[in-house]
């Protein structure tokens, strides 16, 4: 058997129902290509992997879990990346769908760097602590409508799947989890650049209870400061606000 290490925010997914739901939402999306992220366990890898006419990979960081995965899924043979998502290299030429009960302490980065893929991947099916899987779908005006909601909305269409109680893991986390699926969009509104969209959006929600005159004055010359758009606070905004605003800035 294996160990948990606390150290890498690993919980383990006990509940066969909820892997099935998380399996069967992936299968309906059709996936040629598929990465599963932090496998741990394997509980929902057993399953990926007997996907008919998919092509698969996980990537794992510890190397106790990638031996365990080896010696118990014998098809994982040469499928097993062993680093941290957070340093491969996209896995697979051309499009691939990720999935994966994502490490809580490092999910938002985890999501930061698939959106470096975004043009690969056209759908992301996750787990989450609860209230990060509820910031990634919050709307406009919402208390917690932040960066995450922003970047991720402008690029994926995001669903809020279902709760996961604390119950379904060995060991119970101390918060509650949720599913949601991310599917990218099919026209995305255009931005200065990447680059600058995030800057600006990591600005204004950097000081959020200011004004965004106050909050990102240094990205903007005083001439485009006087529109009244700037009055608002940056959870007013809505993601085409935030991607019409880049093309103002220096």
């Amino acid at each position: 058997m294996y160990t948990l290490k606390k150290s890498l925010g690993q919980h383990f997914l006990k509940d066969d129902n909820i892997c099935r739901k998380i399996v069967d939402a992936v299968a309906g999306e059709k996936p040629e290509q598929l990465l599963e992220v932090g496998p741990g366990g394997g509980a929902i890898t057993r399953y990926l992997v007997q996907l008919p006419g998919v092509s698969f990979k996980a990537v794992e960081l510890d190397e106790e879990k990638v031996q365990y995965l080896s010696a118990t899924y014998p098809q994982l043979k040469d499928k097993l990346i062993h680093e941290s998502i957070l340093d491969t290299a996209a896995p697979f030429e051309g499009t691939f769908h990720i999935v994966g009960n994502f490490p809580y302490n490092i999910s938002t980065q985890i999501l930061f760097k698939i959106l470096d893929w975004k043009a690969q991947v056209p759908v992301i099916t996750g787990m989450f602590q609860k209230e990060v899987a509820q910031r990634v779908a919050a709307a406009p005006g919402s208390k917690i409508y932040g960066v995450i909601s922003v970047l991720m909305q402008a690029f994926y269409e995001v669903d809020y799947m279902f709760d996961v109680s604390e119950q379904s893991f060995n060991p119970p986390p101390k918060v509650k989890s949720g599913v949601i699926r991310l599917r990218r969009r099919q026209t995305t509104e255009p931005v200065k650049s990447d680059r600058a969209f995030t800057v600006l959006v990591k600005t204004a929600f950097n000081q959020r209870r200011k004004t965004l005159r106050n909050a990102v004055k240094s990205l903007f010359d005083e001439a485009a400061l006087k529109d009244d758009i700037f009055n608002k606070r940056a959870e007013q905004l809505s993601v085409s606000d935030f991607a019409a605003l880049s093309f103002k800035m220096k």
